[in-house]
């Protein structure tokens, strides 16, 4: 899994991308054909004070992309949004991959 975590107008620090790694392995976890995350930590100045922080993530997993974003006041909250959110997404993902369940055609006598 390749993993690339970046920061728009704040400085992606090693306790931050401790933290964001921790919480991405609960989406490995689920679903181990993670092929690509890329995670965008952002701080927007001109917004009001309480949705402030925003994280973004992208993961191609194998069969397609999902995306989820999230904003709170708090860093760390907002990545709390962002991997349940995705954990839902990937779950559901998974879910639709194993389902191969087809109705078999009734024979004709």
């Amino acid at each position: 899994m390749n993993l690339t975590i970046s920061g728009h107008h704040l400085e992606v620090t090693p306790a931050l991308r401790t933290y964001v790694t921790t919480k991405l392995d609960r989406i490995t976890r689920h679903f181990d054909q993670v092929v690509d995350v890329k995670v965008l930590l952002t701080v927007e100045k001109q917004k009001e004070k309480e949705k402030r922080q925003r994280a973004e993530c992208n993961i191609h997993v194998k069969g397609s992309d999902l995306f989820a974003e999230s904003s709170h006041e708090d860093l760390y909250a907002a990545v709390d949004e962002l991997v349940d959110k995705l954990d839902r997404q990937v779950v559901r993902h998974k879910s639709k991959v194993q389902e191969h369940k087809h109705d078999t055609a009734k024979r004709l006598m």
